[in-house]
């Protein structure tokens, strides 16, 4: 029998592409601002794609993974070796990253109500 292990036998990661990248991200030290720099992208672009609103184009796949240090198969199909499995940081960190993210969409959710709610007063008004 061959020791050999195929990565699809273990479990798959459950997060998100987007809460895949910001680990990575978070797991190599680097910024938004800073992996934006070294894409050529804005950071809103990075923000979109870590917060599942759109997903990176295959040629900037293969750079992220390339740069962030993981495999391709892991930010899209959550197999293979994870960023925390080789990195020293430990779970609480992980989360607390998670948290930033969530408090970061919950008042991007709050701004869009409030102008949401905005035009229907001015429409109502009218």
């Amino acid at each position: 029998m061959s020791d050999a292990t195929n990565i699809y036998e273990e479990k798959p990661d459950l997060d998100t592409i987007g809460g895949r990248l910001s680990r990575a991200r978070d797991a190599s030290g680097l910024t938004v601002k800073e992996l934006a720099w070294r894409l050529g992208v804005k950071m809103a672009t990075i923000n979109a794609w870590e917060s599942d609103r759109s997903q990176p184009g295959s040629h900037r796949l293969t750079i992220l993974a390339g740069i962030l240090q993981v495999s391709l198969s892991w930010i899209l199909h959550g197999v293979g070796t994870a960023p925390s499995d080789t990195e020293t940081s430990d779970d609480s960190a992980a989360m607390n990253s998670q948290i930033d993210r969530l408090r970061h969409l919950h008042a991007e959710t709050g701004q869009i109500i409030d102008r949401l709610q905005t035009d229907i007063d001015r429409l109502s008004a009218a």
